[in-house]
């Protein structure tokens, strides 16, 4: 049976004009790019190139671009950094309930060094009220860190009016991107915010690569301490052949043209899921504000991980976990009050720019074939 990948917001395949740019590369870049002589000039050029290009894309100064191994990285910098850089006498953070792990460990990390988290809840939909955030917010808060969009459901956060209300109290802002950078817009001066998280492997650029922006003026205490590269903030010989590939990914990522596509193509899904199952599937995440290319549906009384071995050949994910015979939700899925007879039966399709109508067409046929109750072959 053909293979379908619908699982692009785990990861993305490499585009061929990134795998390009890093062939050549390969050829012309390995000096050290501190080095001054012949052999690192080009490499320090293409550093820069590609930090110009992810600039652009975010719409910032290139100094504003600071490159790391990831999204992770990127999220630990921002929460770290600006805690570690902070007095002793403001230690307050306040997130979400349904952030991803790079956010929610790196909190409870600090937690334990002393700084105290609040976490603030959701809707059904998966989204923040601005005004909780309002009240949450003391004298002693460093640091507002509200994802914009969610890896699981696609739920867009209201991050524009978050970041306003940190502004009013001078207090810095966060969002992890790393879904919605290329799906979606994600200039800073729109969005409000001072630093954003970019993860290089959901842009169709490598692993192992990611980017913060880092507003002018914030100040972080470096996660990697060495000889200051990346402006002093984050030690350590930069990855030409990574750093390339990112750029690259960025050059394409400011055409969102084909999302509009993917989008017709994600409400197509969801009618002929609907037409077939009925009541039997839900969905998952806000019906409007959502990312393009995710869906997130719940098959009613079935459990994720049987429908995605059903399904054989197609690559997706699921929300729930079992252990030990007894089947948990995703910590997103609890938090937005899902129950638990629907919460177990949820499979997050997320689509990309090689997903084809009829690869959409052959997952329902299939989807109707070994999960519709009553449906003769």
């Amino acid at each position: 049976m053909e293979r379908i990948y619908l699982d692009y917001n785990a990861s993305t395949p490499l585009a061929p004009a990134v795998a390009s740019a890093i062939a050549a590369a390969c050829d012309d870049a390995y000096g050290n790019p501190s080095s001054p002589h012949w052999a690192g000039r080009p490499a320090r050029e293409r550093i820069e190139r590609a930090r110009a290009d992810v600039a652009a894309l975010l719409g910032c100064a290139p100094d504003e671009v600071v490159f790391t191994s990831g999204g992770s990285e990127a999220n630990n910098l921002a929460l770290k950094g600006v805690f570690f850089a902070s007095s002793r006498a403001r230690r307050h953070i306040v997130t979400t309930r349904v952030e991803h792990p790079a956010i929610v460990e790196p909190c409870r990390f600090l937690e334990r060094q002393g700084a105290r988290i609040t976490w603030l809840p959701v809707d059904r939909f998966g989204r923040i009220d601005p005004d909780d955030l309002r009240r949450a917010i003391s004298a002693d808060t460093i640091l507002v860190s509200v994802m914009h969009a969610n890896n699981e459901v696609g739920t867009l956060q209201p991050v524009e009016e978050c970041a306003r209300i940190a502004r009013e109290h001078g207090i810095a802002f966060h969002t992890d991107a790393a879904q919605s950078v290329g799906k979606v817009p994600t200039r800073v001066d729109p969005l409000g915010v001072d630093l954003l998280t970019v993860a290089g492997h959901k842009l169709y650029a490598p692993k192992g690569v990611g980017a913060l922006y880092v507003r002018a003026g914030v100040r972080l205490e470096p996660l990697i301490h060495g000889a200051g590269h990346e402006g002093g903030r984050r030690a350590g010989t930069e990855s030409v052949l990574l750093t390339t590939a990112l750029g690259a990914a960025a050059r394409l990522a400011t055409d969102l043209a084909d999302n509009e596509r993917v989008r017709v193509l994600r409400d197509r899904f969801w009618t002929l899921l609907h037409a077939q199952f009925g009541d039997g599937v839900v969905l998952n995440g806000h019906p409007a504000q959502r990312l393009p290319n995710t869906l997130n549906v719940s098959f009613v009384g079935r459990v994720g991980a049987e429908v995605l071995a059903s399904l054989d050949t197609v690559a997706a994910s699921t929300g729930s976990a079992c252990h030990a015979g007894r089947v948990e939700l995703s910590p997103v899925l609890e938090a937005m009050g899902i129950t638990p007879e629907v919460g177990m039966g949820a499979v997050r399709f997320s689509l990309g720019r090689g997903t084809t109508a009829n690869e959409i067409d052959a997952v329902v046929d299939r989807l109707t074939r070994t999960c519709r109750p009553n449906h003769s072959t």
